[in-house]
């Protein structure tokens, strides 16, 4: 998912970077950065499909590649509300398993 990415001390307009996310939770994401972000540093996303903003917690950065830091959110007071991270999870919540079709037997 493409979303902007800042401090919450920037949200001025500096330090805005247009990033992705590698994955989203119910309560956190993990955003690609192209600088290294500190435990404990407050950051807001954005996504841009929907414009609607949420706030997390670092909980780790890892550098991934040359230029690349894979950055750990945590969504302390909310939940995900992005449309396509409730289109994917609804989805996952409705999918059932298929019933086991063959059983040891019919495959000896």
């Amino acid at each position: 998912m493409v979303v902007n990415l800042a401090p919450v001390q920037a949200l001025t307009g500096n330090g805005i970077e247009l990033t992705y996310t590698n994955n989203v939770s119910a309560h956190g994401a993990c955003v690609v950065s192209s600088h290294p972000w500190q435990q404990g540093e407050f950051a807001e996303i954005t996504s841009l499909l929907d414009r609607i903003s949420m706030r997390g917690k670092v909980v780790y950065c890892r550098k991934q590649g040359d230029e690349q830091y894979a950055v750990g959110l945590s969504f302390q007071s909310s939940d995900v509300v992005w449309s396509i991270y409730l289109k994917y999870s609804r989805h996952a919540q409705q999918t059932t398993p298929l019933p086991q079709r063959f059983s040891r037997r019919n495959l000896q």
